[in-house]
Order: structure tokens, then C-alpha cells, then sequence
């Protein structure tokens, strides 16, 4: 992150006190920040003041985006408390994996999402498409399930990033940074009438790019590049009185180098000339289990890590030479969903995404408006990595010969394309002491992926090989009802029936199933459908609140949500006996919704002649069915050693917390903010073999979820005024520390990382259209891992995959200093 700051807690202005103006519910695409100061959110889909909506949410207004740097979804999360972002994955952790952990509900697998993201209420597939949002009127973090309004995947909460309106007047802007580590930014929009005020438009386009913080021990070259190209275009539309019609899109490509991560090793490994290859850091022995399943296997010792995660003891290093192995695997289209030309051309990522959206807003009269929404997103990704993470070069390759190198060593290649489209209509009527809100929603979405690697004969023997798309259809109905049973007291019912169907299709090779542990025994032929499952759930949510005073609110709520079911595909692949295995297990072919239901309280409201902003609340949810990941390691009868990956409902866990955010402007000169956030968590249950053959451990009763900072908290303060004797001249400074805790790799909490404490500053001046801006992120070179995930040490016999043993953990970012121009015309 070159530019970003610490997202303030409570993400309201700190500017001079505002008069409550209990705005009239309109629609999201015609809402604008109040001129007075008092900020506007669309949580119920209409226009209602953030200090009066019964909903426990955040706004981060576009002056909080531009004056902290705010440029992509992994910035809000790094500086708001109660939300954490996992980008730690299949042995890498990187930006071609992210997902949002709100109030400690952490996906259990790696394609679950519990908290989804929106543009103008309008559904996005991936964090990327945050990237391209330039100049939009806010950003809005909604708490808890938000299943009525929202719809699917839901579960933990919601993120929509609100468009600005282009004006009738032409105007734009061009920004400039440049940065430590060749980070620079260069950013231009221009907006204008096309025919008048009936028709405007924005045209933006943005440039981002850095080098890593790291150096690659294996050939000196830098960990953690980035870059991102990407522009958009938003069209409003007013062909007559009460009508708004929104188009917008956007094209945004990733090219990013080797990843800036690391793996801590429980073992020690040497090369044929006793040399140390990797320092092990081993300060445990688990007893673990060979088998992972209660009641079967026999005990075994395990070197781990126990306690807080230590420093790296091996020099941060990734193989990434580009030579005529890797450059014919990549070139070869076996088993390829990406043309090999569009794909990565060495290690690294390279993603394309594209957005776009049509929303339309009419006011058929005072007291009813008609609204439609249609978006559609597509995203396809190739990345290449060094997993076994080391230099590996004075490791002989046991499977050398033709077609491979002579030493050890582990690239592999994993692609993935996804791709929906969703349709919504409702409409919304206020009058007197009633308002409502009904309509119909429809999503289709499908994913389909690609993998392939290893230390063999990549491009000639070793080729990828494509999976099975994975498909999901989704039709609800819903409302939203709210009545003022009095001047002060509303009560609110809301709903959703939802149909998922979900499907499951052959890969392209098909598929010879000689067993019915999970299908009936057949051959299916590539693209056959061979699962097909229906899920039907009424999602309610009832809301009570109370206005003590004008100034002064309390609300309460209670509201269910369901996250989508999934199948067990893969399975399908392996033979009798590991499909038996993964039956013991406890995995079938599908896996069922997970569902909570939440209860909630809160306090909102603002003091010292509107100085002081303020809210509270506090959350208790019951997570059951969850769904986490299964992982089997089986000792075949040949003696090799086969993995066994699926999902199952094996989880629950009850989750609590408390949020409170403040901003206090003392006096025009000075302004602060405050925020913090307690997520507790207690599972009630869970079976995970993996991390039972690991830790011996079986029953996980009030232990805590991992991924997720328990505590976490923000302050900031800003000083600023004009500038005397210079017209239309001002200045600001301001400095801000994020706090999160350290978080646990897995349910059996044995090992977490460090407390993290992240401080930055930022001073600028404004003359006129011009503003000059320095910056300094990460003062004091905090070095907390930003991720963390149980994995494995490669070697050339593979002898240490039969258990985990080792910690991949994401590295964070160095400090960075730099300048900003922007001149707005």
C-alpha cells in the first residue's frame, strides 16, 4: 500500500458540527454526501442518515478516500477494526487470492466467502474490481447478514462502494506519486455533459506500480512486485424528471512478480553434502496421530511450531529462473482454460477483470419508486510459483532425465476462470409512517479452474489438467417493511426466500466412476452433469429502534443468513479404496448451506453541539453447519502417499464482539478518531483431520477461529487550516496507528502471529487547484506477517508431506515515503 492511511475509525468526518437533516429515502444512485455534513448510506437500499439506519455500518467518505490514499479493498481492511483480509492460499500469498474476514467469520474454505462486495448494489466476484473505483461517492462496510437487501454469500456482512454522480459542468483531475521501491501512481478522470444535464458521463484510467520489499536471496531481484493498469467509464442518464439511469464499467488488468511470503520449516534440510539447505525452527513436538480420525491410526511425534511466530531464520528466496523448462510448460495448451498467450509468462500473476453495470431509478410519484439493477462480472487469472519457496538448486532431482532439470524443484501452475451475471427489479414506497420495499433478484454464476506442475518433465510428461465448472443458480424474492409506531419508535421486518441450485459437471475428460460411495458407478462424458442439488431458505430479519433524542439512538435486531452449499467433486477421481477413505472422513458429494443467526445492539449517536459522532454495538452470532476443508493424507499400497481434499459440515461456533467508533472535532484546528473492535470466538465443535494428525487434538471446545484478530483498533489525529495571507491556501498533517492482534493458523490454536501496530503520516497543502502531498507508510518497519497457513516442507523425497510441517506466512510491506501532486481543473 504506497499512499494509504489508517482508515478512521467510525469512517465519519471530522469537520465543523452539522445539523441533523433526516434526509427523505430516495434511491442509492441519486444520493449524494449531505452538504451539511451528516453522511448518507443506502444499508436498506434507501437513502437514510448513518446516525439514524437501525444497521450497525461504516462510511468512508470521498474525501476520507482521497485524503488517506484509500485505493483498493485490502487497504479499508488493514485499517478497520473487527476486519482482517486472508490472502493465503495453496502454498502463496498473494493478490490472486482474497478474502474478507468480518467479526471473525473466516471462510472455512478457499472458495467460501462470507462477505461480499457490491459497486452501486450491484454484485462484484472479486477485491480486484476495488482497484478500478476512481472518485466514488463512498465506501460502505455493512455488519452482519445482510441477506434481505443483499442476497447471497452475505453471511458476515457486506461491502458497496457507491458511485459519484458526474456533473453538467466539464472538470477533472490528474494525480501523480512517486514513491520508495519505484512505487508510483498516476491517475487522471475527466467528466462533463454530454447533453446537459441529461446525459453525463466520467472517464477514468489509473496506473499503479511497485517493486517488493524483499530481495530474492536465490538471484537478487525483488518479492512482492506489483502493477495495475485499469480504467472505467460511468454514463448517468436523465432523459426526463424523477428518471436516473447509471451505466458503468471498468477493465483493470494485474501483472505482479513472485509473491512476498515465506515458510518457517519445523525441519532442518541438507544437501547430499551435509549443508544446510533450510535452517528448521522447530521449538515443540506435537503428538500427533497418522491418521487424523478419532479411534483410528497410532500416535506420532511432530516438530512444529508452538507460541508466537519468530523471526525468519532462512533468507527470503523463490526459484524463478525462466528458462526453456518453464517457458514450454507455459507455452503448452494441454489442459489449459487460459490461452497460453494471455496467461502468466513466468512466475507470477497476470489477472483481467472486467465489470459493468446498469442501474435505473424511477420516481413514478412522490411515494413510489421503480428501480432495476443488472451487473455482470468476468475474471480470469494464471499464476506460476515456487512452491517448494527455497533455493533448491543443490538438491538433486530424483525424477531428472529428459524434459526435466537436474535439481529439485516444484512449479506449479494454477488458473481459474469465473464468470456471472445477476438481474434485480423492486420497488420502494414511503409514505407517512410506512415504508416498503419488495422485489425479485436472479444470479448465475459459474467457476472452472485449471492446475499443473511439479519437479517432472514440465511441457512434454507434465501438462495441466482442467477441472470440472462448478455452477450456481440463485432466484429470491424479497421485502423490506418499516412502520413508525410513534415519532420515536420504528419497528422493521424484512426477508428473503432464496433458491439455490447448484451444479457439479464432468471435466472435459470426463469421468469412469467404478464406485457409488458418492455417485452411481458410470461413465460420464466431459461437461456431463454429475451432481445436482437444490437449497431452499427463508432469511428474515426483524428490527427495532428507539430515537431517545434527536441527537441520541438505540436499535436492536435479530436476522438469519445461510451461506451456499458446495460438492465434493474432486473425489470422483480417485479409486475405491481413497474414495472409502474420504467417506470415513466424513465427506459426501454435497455439502449443505451453512447457516447463523445473529443478534445484535446498538447505539448511535452524536454530542457537543455536534462535534462528537459516535456509535456502539455489540453482536452474538451462532455459526452452525459450518463448512470447513478436509484434507487426507493416505499411504497407499504401492507405498506412495496420496492426498484426499474436500469439504464438509463439520464445524460450530459461537461468535461475540463489540464496535466502537468516535470522531471528535475539538476545534477547527484539530480533529481526531478513535475506533476499536473485540471479536471473540468460541467453536463448539469441529473436525478437521488435518489438523488432528498434526496436534493430536480432537475435541477443539472453546478454542478460538483462526485467521482472525481478536482485537483490533484505530486512532488518528488531524491538524489543519488555511493559510494566512494566501487566498483559497490550506494546510493539514495528520498521523495514524492500526492496531490488530496476532491471529491463529488453525482451530487448535497452537501457534499465531505477532500483534501487529502500523503507524503512519501524511502532511500536505492545497493552493487553489493544486495540492502537494508527503507521505510515510509504516514508520517504523513494522514487521508482522500479514497471513498465515499451516503448510508443508518440500523436498526431493517428499518424506516431510505426510503432516504439516511448516508455516507459510505472508510478509508485510516496508516502509515507504513519497510525494503526491494532484491538480483538479
Amino acid at each position: 500500500m504506497a499512499t494509504g492511511l489508517v482508515l478512521a475509525a467510525g469512517l465519519m468526518p471530522v469537520g465543523a458540527a452539522a445539523q441533523v437533516t433526516n434526509p427523505k429515502p430516495t434511491e442509492a444512485t441519486e444520493v449524494s454526501e449531505n452538504t451539511d455534513g451528516d453522511i448518507v448510506v443506502t444499508a436498506r437500499k434507501r437513502a437514510e442518515d448513518i446516525l439514524k439506519v437501525p444497521v450497525t455500518v461504516s462510511a468512508l467518505t470521498s474525501e476520507d478516500i482521497e485524503r488517506r490514499g484509500i485505493v483498493s479493498v485490502a487497504d479499508i481492511a488493514e485499517n478497520t477494526p473487527g476486519l482482517n483480509v486472508n490472502n493465503n492460499s495453496a502454498g502463496r500469498a498473494d493478490r490472486s487470492f482474497q478474502q474478507l474476514v468480518l467479526r471473525g467469520f473466516t471462510p472455512s474454505t478457499v472458495l467460501s466467502t462470507t462477505t461480499s462486495m457490491f459497486i452501486d448494489g450491484v454484485a462484484v466476484s472479486s477485491p480486484s474490481a476495488f482497484t478500478s473505483i476512481s472518485n466514488p461517492e463512498r465506501i460502505e462496510v455493512l455488519k452482519g447478514p445482510q441477506s434481505a437487501y443483499f442476497g447471497r454469500n452475505t453471511f458476515a456482512g457486506a461491502v458497496n462502494v457507491v458511485n459519484k454522480l458526474p456533473s453538467g459542468e466539464w472538470g477533472g483531475s490528474v494525480t501523480g506519486m512517486s514513491g520508495t521501491r519505484n512505487n508510483y501512481r498516476v491517475r487522471g478522470d475527466i467528466e462533463g455533459p454530454i447533453l446537459g444535464d441529461a446525459l453525463t458521463f466520467r472517464v477514468s484510467a489509473d496506473r499503479f506500480a511497485k517493486d517488493g520489499s524483499y530481495i530474492n536471496a536465490y538471484d537478487g531481484g525483488t518479492l512482492g512486485d506489483q502493477s495495475t493498469t485499469s480504467g472505467s467509464l460511468l454514463v448517468v442518464a436523465k432523459p426526463f424528471d424523477g428518471l436516473v439511469i447509471k451505466a458503468f464499467g471498468f477493465l483493470s488488468q494485474d501483472k505482479d512478480g513472485v509473491a512476498a511470503n515465506s515458510r518457517i520449516s519445523a525441519y532442518t534440510v541438507k544437501d547430499a553434502a551435509g549443508n544446510v539447505v533450510v535452517q528448521g525452527q522447530s521449538n515443540c513436538t506435537l503428538t500427533g496421530n497418522s491418521v487424523g480420525v478419532a479411534g483410528l491410526g497410532v500416535a506420532t511425534s511432530n516438530p512444529y511450531i508452538c507460541g508466537t511466530t519468530p523471526k525468519l531464520a532462512n533468507p527470503v528466496s523463490s526459484n524463478t529462473l525462466l528458462d526453456s523448462y518453464i517457458k514450454n510448460f507455459l507455452a503448452n495448451p494441454t489442459g489449459r482454460l487460459i490461452d497460453p498467450k494471455d496467461g502468466t509468462q513466468g512466475y507470477g500473476l497476470v489477472r483481467n477483470y472486467q465489470h459493468y453495470h446498469l442501474t435505473a431509478d424511477w420516481s413514478v410519484t412522490d411515494a413510489l419508486t421503480l428501480s432495476y439493477l443488472a451487473g455482470y462480472n468476468h475474471e480470469e487469472w494464471s499464476q506460476l510459483s515456487d512452491l517448494d519457496g527455497y533455493d533448491t538448486t543443490s538438491l538433486a532431482n530424483p525424477l531428472g532425465g529428459t524434459g526435466s532439470r537436474s535439481y529439485f524443484d516444484f512449479p506449479y501452475l494454477v488458473e481459474r476462470i469465473q464468470e456471472d451475471y445477476s438481474l434485480e427489479t423492486r420497488a420502494s414506497y414511503d409514505s407517512g409512517p410506512f415504508r416498503g420495499t419488495v422485489g425479485l433478484s436472479y444470479l448465475n454464476a459459474w467457476d472452472q479452474s485449471d492446475l499443473g506442475g511439479g519437479n517432472g518433465a514440465l511441457g512434454t510428461r507434465v501438462t495441466s489438467t482442467i477441472s470440472g465448472k462448478n455452477r450456481a443458480r440463485t432466484m429470491g424474492v424479497f421485502f423490506g417493511l418499516t412502520y413508525d409506531l410513534t415519532s420515536r419508535f420504528s419497528v422493521s421486518l424484512e426477508g428473503r426466500y432464496q433458491l439455490d441450485t447448484l451444479y457439479a459437471y464432468a471435466s472435459p475428460a470426463g469421468i469412469v466412476a467404478t464406485t457409488s460411495l458418492f455417485i452411481p458407478a458410470g461413465t460420464y462424458a466431459g461437461g456431463a452433469v454429475i451432481a445436482k442439488q437444490t437449497y431452499k431458505n427463508f432469511l428474515p430479519r426483524a428490527i427495532a429502534n428507539y430515537q431517545i433524542s434527536p441527537s441520541l439512538m438505540v436499535y436492536a435486531s435479530a436476522a438469519k443468513g445461510v451461506n451456499p452449499g458446495s460438492f465434493n467433486a474432486g473425489v470422483l477421481g480417485f479409486g475405491t479404496a481413497l474414495q472409502q477413505a474420504a467417506v470415513d472422513a466424513g465427506l459426501k458429494i454435497t455439502v449443505d448451506p451453512e447457516k447463523v443467526t445473529n443478534f445484535e445492539i446498538g447505539l448511535k449517536g452524536k454530542a457537543l453541539d455536534n462535534r462528537l459522532r459516535f456509535s456502539i454495538a455489540s453482536f452474538y452470532s451462532q455459526w452452525r453447519n459450518q463448512i470447513n476443508s478436509i484434507l487426507l493424507t493416505v499411504m497407499q499400497a504401492n507405498g506412495t502417499t496420496a492426498f484426499v481434499s474436500g469439504s464438509a459440515n463439520s464445524g460450530s461456533v459461537d461468535l461475540y464482539g463489540l464496535e466502537a467508533e468516535a470522531t471528535f472535532a475539538a476545534s477547527s484546528f484539530v480533529s481526531f478518531n478513535v475506533a476499536a473492535a473485540l471479536n471473540e470466538s468460541s467453536i463448539k465443535s469441529f473436525v478437521g483431520p488435518t489438523v488432528s494428525k498434526l496436534t493430536g487434538v480432537y475435541d477443539f471446545s472453546g478454542n478460538e477461529q483462526p485467521n482472525t484478530s481478536k482485537y483490533s483498533a484505530n486512532a488518528g489525529v488531524q491538524i489543519g487550516s488555511a493559510i494566512r495571507g494566501t487566498p483559497n491556501a490550506s494546510w493539514f498533517a495528520r498521523t495514524d496507528w492500526s492496531f490488530k492482534s496476532g491471529f491463529w493458523s488453525n482451530q487448535a490454536n497452537i501457534v499465531k502471529t505477532q500483534d501487529s501496530h502500523t503507524f503512519n503520516a501524511r502532511t500536505g497543502v492545497t493552493i487553489d487547484n493544486l495540492s502537494l502531498e508527503l507521505f510515510v507508510t509504516n514508520i517504523f518497519n513494522n514487521s508482522a506477517y500479514t497471513s498465515i497457513a499451516d503448510n508443508w516442507v518440500f523436498t526431493p523425497t517428499f518424506d516431510k508431506l505426510a503432516v504439516n510441517s511448516a508455516l507459510l506466512v505472508g510478509l508485510r510491506e516496508r516502509r515507504t515515503a513519497g510525494v503526491q501532486a494532484k491538480i483538479k481543473f
